[in-house]
């Protein structure tokens, strides 16, 4: 057997991002930048008002308070879209609106909580010091600067950056497409009723919940019985796409026919048994030039190698550096026990208490018991040498879902 850091790096090995395009900005949320996006002029590009309120010169505020009133004059209204008419000069104040361009002369803006009018003049109740309110030209981005570097990821503050430099287009690089694909003469899909010997393909639905939620595409292929032929035949038409993942097939059964034909389609094609319990039988090739994944198919098998394997494969080819998920520390609930002969990842729930993590086994921790899954939030990591963790110890846990709950 093989570690599960051997596997991922002779993985990794052979994956790149992916290919670059050009998308709306509108539709880049998720994506990576593929080019520098640099300022073509200053942001904000005209000194501005940050208030509503009168613009004024600091000069003329001087020791006023709401005991002291000072009293200005009104030389003009400026809402925002206009430009300032009249330059500002001793005892004269501009009505003026948040984002309004600051008038000649003036050099803070008194808030209109700090002001009043009467007789046509106004109140001033607060000393201002220069600069007080006032949005300074280029003060968030200067022209010509690096605003957003190659290999950002584009979230939803990005796109609204992007916006303010007028990129209605960005280049990026392309959302991997994924293909599913599930393997043996026992599975029926989902909407029909299992006969004989026959179960629900639940394994696809998993995975496409997965592709998406790391940001790819997937391409459902469906189911493909245990027939070398026609598992060949759908293996080589997945292959169109940027990534072929399917479920089944690898062990050491008789039928396990994954194995048979991408040692025969495939380049650098690998067969290890992992050392990790679940997921120990995992395939890696390359197909025509396509990465291959040959996952186990038991269902919680298939969730926790695509964590551990697909998963920093996929966000690679998205143009990602930062592969790993989040791990803390928590203390263990309940004793585990395990043979000295791998790393066991035991489905968790995680929960935070009084700024500490705590973690307990969510239910039986059998390959086949989906509900485990369901339940857990953390995979807790037991090294392969270690046999007993004692209730109350501390381990590693990977997070698999880091909420804003658990965050807190």
């Amino acid at each position: 057997m093989i570690s599960v850091r051997e596997a991922l790096a002779f993985i990794l090995n052979h994956i790149k991002a992916g290919p670059e395009t050009v998308v709306p900005t509108a539709e880049a949320l998720g994506l990576v930048l593929a080019e520098d996006v640099r300022a073509p002029n200053d942001i904000p590009s005209f000194t501005n008002s940050a208030m509503d309120g009168y613009a004024v010169r600091s000069s003329d505020t001087r020791n006023a308070s709401r005991r002291r009133p000072l009293t200005l004059k009104l030389l003009e209204t400026v809402p925002a879209g206009r430009v300032p008419k009249k330059r500002i000069c001793a005892g004269w104040a501009t009505k003026i609106m948040t984002g309004a361009p600051l008038p000649r002369g003036a050099d803070a803006v008194l808030i209109a909580e700090d002001s009043g009018e009467k007789n046509g003049s106004i109140l001033c109740f607060a000393d201002l010091r220069r600069g007080e309110n006032v949005r300074r030209a280029g003060e968030d981005v200067t022209r010509g600067e690096r605003v957003l570097p190659k290999g950002t990821l584009i979230r939803p503050q990005e796109m609204g950056m992007l916006g303010a430099l007028g990129r209605a287009r960005v280049r990026v690089i392309r959302r991997p497409r994924v293909a599913i694909l599930a393997t043996g003469s026992e599975l029926v899909e989902a909407d029909r009723t299992p006969g004989p010997g026959q179960i629900r393909n639940c394994n696809n639905l998993s995975l496409i919940g997965l592709v998406r939620k790391y940001g790819a595409e997937p391409v459902n292929l469906g189911l493909v019985r245990d027939d070398a032929r026609l598992l060949r035949a759908r293996i080589i038409a997945a292959a169109s796409c940027d990534l072929v993942v399917t479920s089944g097939g690898v062990s050491v059964g008789e039928h396990d026919l994954v194995k048979t034909v991408l040692a025969r389609l495939g380049t650098a094609v690998k067969f290890w048994q992992v050392r990790v319990k679940p997921g120990k039988p995992l395939a890696f090739g390359l197909v025509r030039g396509t990465p291959v994944f040959g996952l186990p198919g038991n269902p919680v098998s298939v969730i926790v190698s695509f964590e551990q394997f697909v998963r920093p494969a996929l966000l690679r080819m998205r143009g990602l550096t930062k592969l790993t998920k989040p791990v803390i520390m928590a203390r263990c609930e309940r004793r585990i026990e395990k043979p000295a002969d791998r790393v066991h990842l035991i489905r968790a729930r995680v929960r935070r208490r009084r700024g500490k993590y705590y973690a307990a086994p969510a239910g039986l921790q059998g390959s086949a018991i989906l509900t485990s899954m369901v339940m857990a939030d953390g995979l807790i990591i037991v090294p392969a040498r270690k046999t007993v963790v004692r209730a109350g110890e501390m381990v590693h846990v990977m997070m698999l879902d880091w909420s804003e709950e658990q965050k807190q």
